[in-house]
């Protein structure tokens, strides 16, 4: 590979996804993919490989600011892993079998699309029971890296998520999140995120060497995407510190929507009436906050959970 195999306008997509991973903690995979497929027209079981190759570079970034931070809980992480990596090894297998049927790019453009959907659904309940958490977090306090793990729930959530990766690269983010809040409620957000992208990377480099095994790896792609991710990832996390991200999280799920549909089959026009429909409804929503903020002096962004808890006199 030369510097003229690069793709300029995929890095600038790698970094806009990376920013936006950044700055929500979502989108990932789910981004990545869907643009890969739709945008600049790389077959799906090609998408999908170079995807988890370039992820299992992009994630110990993250996972090391946390690290240092000291915001991993590594006991979940071990569990996790422990069901995330044979899970993997598993989807890939399952992918590489596909692989071999004459209509192998449909059928894994039909499995992505299915599992946009499913994360679109998994995003906006954590949406609800992140707005939920403000009172659960004033009744009872938050845990962290100490917390007790519950081992069964925990190693099945690894095995259903690395099967879903080794399939479609998608799910290691906000599908994982979504779950873990669902068995660790009163875990603390800065331990979420953290658990997350640690236990990520076992996962992502097992399944990133199954994958490379197949030949499906465009180094070409990885490289262009790797261009934009790494700083997109790294200037996205700079600025989450002064932006929620509230917003932005709605966008990608109008995003994800439209691209779902689109990769399911829909015509081109009822993808983009849904992302049109979608983004005026989120500008009406953001209007409607700002005069009403404006006029009551009430502050933009939803407090965080770590105000909430403070807010609450929790130490």
């Amino acid at each position: 590979m030369n510097l003229g195999d690069i793709d300029l306008a995929l890095a600038l997509g790698g970094l806009v996804a990376g920013l936006m991973v950044g700055l929500t903690g979502m989108g990932g995979a789910a981004l990545v993919t869907p643009m890969l497929v739709l945008l600049f027209g790389i077959p799906p079981a090609a998408a999908v490989s170079s995807d988890v190759f370039a992820a299992a570079v992009m994630k110990p970034v993250g996972a090391a600011v946390h690290m240092r931070n000291k915001t991993v809980h590594w006991g979940l992480v071990g569990w996790l892993s422990l069901g995330s990596i044979p899970g993997v090894l598993i989807g890939t297998l399952i992918f590489a079998n596909v692989l071999a049927t004459s209509g192998a790019d449909e059928t894994i453009r039909t499995w992505i699309g299915v599992v946009l959907i499913i994360a679109l659904c998994a995003m906006l309940l954590k949406t609800y029971l992140t707005a939920r958490s403000g009172k659960l977090h004033c009744e009872q306090e938050l845990l962290g890296t100490a917390m007790p793990v519950q081992i069964v729930p925990t190693v099945a959530l690894g095995l259903v998520i690395g099967l879903i990766v080794g399939m479609t690269s998608v799910g290691s983010g906000s599908l994982m999140v979504t779950v873990l809040l669902l068995i660790y409620p009163l875990l603390r957000p800065s331990v979420l995120v953290g658990t997350d992208l640690t236990q990520a990377v076992p996962m992502l480099i097992a399944g990133a060497i199954a994958h490379a095994g197949l030949g499906n790896i465009d180094i070409a792609v990885v490289v262009s995407l790797l261009i934009g991710q790494l700083p997109g990832v790294y200037f996205g996390a700079r600025l989450s510190a002064r932006y929620d991200g509230r917003r932005l999280r709605y966008l990608l799920m109008v995003v994800l929507a439209a691209t779902a549909i689109k990769l399911l089959g829909a015509p081109s026009v009822v993808a983009g009436t849904i992302a049109i429909v979608g983004v005026l409804v989120i500008g009406t929503m953001m209007l409607r906050e700002r005069v009403r903020s404006t006029s009551s002096c009430e502050p933009l962004s939803s407090p965080s959970p770590e105000a909430l808890n403070a807010s609450c006199g929790k130490k």
